[in-house]
């Protein structure tokens, strides 16, 4: 007797939101049957006398000697010390440092120093071939510091990009070398007692992003009025390059390549970001999905399963027309064909691609599950 049925990997098939055919139902059902068959059978083996073990043999931690580093201390008398680390406890909150080669080993203790930099970057490991160049999302992730402390001593400033802080202090990422490696920093809790981080240049980006329906609405009425923007301006305007980025690219621009493509080969924007930059320049408005209010009328016109093949999130009805935020332009017109859609006018306005797979996936459980069924019946009664 098999031990799943038809009936069972219908419902599996529905949860998991996947269309399967009356065939598929059969094999599926088959195969998931040899499946838990060979689990059986695994339990059956008489194991009550066989001590658990996670391996074969006896596990023993190797810890690498300290390397020396070459390192920079910030005193908060303002003095600067190069020399090398040669060990680094947070538990004891103590660093072993040299300021020579053959100088001696001193401990210091955290409260002795203000700021730790070591020199020597972090580089990604090596591309594969045809892989792309990959460089620290500046735009998304790089920002300001400022770290403040009681005294009169003046704040420590700097960039980078993305922070961990523990009870011995907070560890920064300056990216140097145009984006492509990162400087390690620390800074000792004793050293600061308020923190700073300002936005990064795609969260300033997205605060001007639309955000609601009646700017949207005045944003697609000007749209035919709107003049063709350089797609620097729309790069800058998207977050996905930081003013330092797009003017080092404009300088070292060569004449017979065009920008949107040297940045790809750069490794500093993605196709698909060009895509939609270029969208972005003939006019087509920006939506923030995060803080855009959903409209269950929208939801209701675009099944889930199609708004996910199409990556297509539906965002506002009105007066005929079902406008939906996507990547690039096509997937609207691509939209349109559809039966399921008819007597309805897509009109396409721009999103990020990660702001479009998130929303879907979070709507998925919440406003999609309300409105009408997930599976193909709501295809084909929805007008």
């Amino acid at each position: 007797m098999a031990a799943i049925s038809r009936e069972e990997v219908a419902h599996l098939a529905r949860l998991s939101r996947l269309a399967v055919t009356e065939q598929e139902l059969d094999q599926f059902a088959g195969q998931l049957d040899v499946i838990l068959q060979s689990v059986a059978r695994v339990g059956e083996v008489a194991a009550d006398d066989i001590p658990p073990t996670s391996h074969s043999v006896p596990l023993t931690n190797v810890y690498r000697d300290d390397v020396p580093q070459p390192c920079r201390l910030e005193r908060k008398s303002g003095s600067v010390i190069e020399g090398d680390m040669l060990g680094f406890d947070p538990q004891a909150r103590m660093l072993t440092f040299r300021t020579t080669l053959d100088g001696p080993r001193v401990e210091l203790a955290f409260s002795r120093f203000c700021r730790l930099t070591l020199t020597t970057p972090l580089k990604p490991a090596p591309r594969m071939v045809n892989a792309p160049i990959e460089r620290v999302p500046a735009a998304a992730q790089e920002r300001d510091y400022t770290l403040h402390s009681d005294d009169v001593t003046p704040p420590l400033t700097g960039r980078t990009a993305g922070h961990v802080e523990t009870s011995d202090g907070v560890y920064l990422f300056t990216p140097v070398n145009e984006e492509a490696a990162l400087q390690r920093v620390f800074v000792p809790r004793s050293a600061y007692t308020r923190r700073e981080f300002g936005p990064s240049a795609e969260e300033v980006a997205t605060s001007r992003w639309i955000a609601s329906p009646n700017d949207l609405l005045e944003a697609l009425e000007r749209q035919q009025k709107k003049p063709i923007l350089p797609l620097g301006y729309s790069l800058l305007e998207l977050g996905l390059l930081t003013h330092d980025q797009l003017y080092r690219a404009l300088g070292g621009q060569p004449a017979n390549v065009p920008l949107g493509e040297m940045l790809v080969n750069a490794g500093m924007i993605t196709k698909a970001d060009l895509r939609t930059a270029l969208a972005h320049k003939m006019g087509y408005p920006l939506v923030d999905l995060n803080r855009y209010p959903v409209d269950p009328d929208a939801i209701a016109k675009l099944p889930h399963r199609l708004a996910v093949m199409y990556r297509a999130m539906p965002l506002l009805l009105h007066e005929g027309k079902l406008i939906v935020a996507v990547d690039k332009p096509s997937r609207a017109v691509k939209l349109q064909e559809l039966q399921a859609l008819a007597g309805l006018s897509v009109v396409p306005v721009l999103a990020p691609r990660a702001q479009i797979g998130l929303a879907l996936e979070r709507l998925s459980k919440d406003v999609w599950t309300h409105v009408a069924p997930l599976g193909m019946g709501f295809f084909e009664t929805t007008a």
